[in-house]
């Protein structure tokens, strides 16, 4: 089943976006979204494209909100980067551990900016963002998101853009320290490769046709993203830049040099293993 796309629009977004999704019409477009169905409602799909920085910002846990009343919205996420301008960077975590009262200020005075670890990168680079993790993403990207079905974002610094901001929120539930660079690794965007497996979801890159080892996981319904050449699911063609449910592996006829994402949940995260 091909899902419905939702096209949402940001101040960073773009007027023309790449093949294959194109012109915007004048719209600022930041994200399209692939609208989870309901038989996997845990897992949101989506692409980026940036013409300027986000806002610096970081998302709770499962736990926390919880905590909060407001059951299993928690946000784990992760970056697969397809295109990147020279010189563009992706924020994430800090260069060196500080406290919630210098944070706190940072974020009021633009200085956080400077306090974050901007890393270069280019297409292949990919990034799994656990909850609580301080983050921006900067301009001149494409990128997939894989994430929980969670749109909680909490915002400590925007660059003088006129949107709320979050700071005690976000205090709350910012991790202090420098980034995991175990969660960041750079690949081919042309072969197999294992990108998460737990705590929340499993991701798999695939050229040609699943191999045995991880066609294993995939025996409850899932999301499949060609990024090259279209796949066949149940007898509908599914091109890149589209997304779809799938029920089985035996319903799918890849292309033998083609590229898709794969991606289910994991619904007992206690029971998984680490990120990638």
């Amino acid at each position: 089943m091909k899902l419905s796309t939702k096209s949402v629009g940001k101040i960073w977004g773009r007027t023309q976006l790449p093949a294959p999704f194109g012109d915007t019409g004048g719209q600022r477009i930041g994200e399209i979204w692939f609208e989870p169905p309901a038989a996997l409602p845990q897992l949101l799909g989506k692409y980026i494209f940036t013409s300027d920085k986000l806002s610096v910002q970081v998302h709770p846990s499962d736990a926390q909100t919880q905590a909060l009343g407001l059951g299993n919205q928690g946000k784990e996420e992760c970056w697969l980067v397809i295109d990147a301008e020279p010189g563009a960077v992706l924020g994430v975590g800090f260069k060196q551990g500080l406290d919630g009262k210098t944070m706190r200020a940072a974020a009021l005075d633009g200085s956080i900016e400077d306090m974050l670890e901007w890393h270069p990168v280019e297409a292949g680079d990919f990034f799994y963002i656990p909850a609580n993790t301080v983050h921006a993403i900067g301009g001149g990207i494409s990128l997939i998101e894989m994430q929980q079905n969670s749109d909680i974002t909490y915002r400590l610094y925007d660059y003088g853009r006129p949107r709320e901001l979050h700071l005690d929120e976000a205090a709350a539930v910012a991790q202090l320290q420098r980034y995991d660079e175990s969660l960041h690794k750079r690949i081919s965007l042309e072969n197999s490769v294992n990108l998460v497996n737990g705590p929340y979801f499993r991701l798999d890159q695939i050229a040609g046709e699943p191999g045995r080892e991880t066609a294993q996981h995939y025996t409850a319904p899932f999301l499949i993203m060609p990024t090259r050449q279209p796949v066949d699911v149940a007898g509908e063609q599914i091109m890149p830049g589209e997304c779809a449910l799938a029920e089985s592996l035996d319903e799918i006829r890849f292309s033998p040099d083609g590229v898709c994402l794969l991606a289910m949940p994991l619904t007992a995260p206690e029971t998984q293993g680490e990120p990638l």
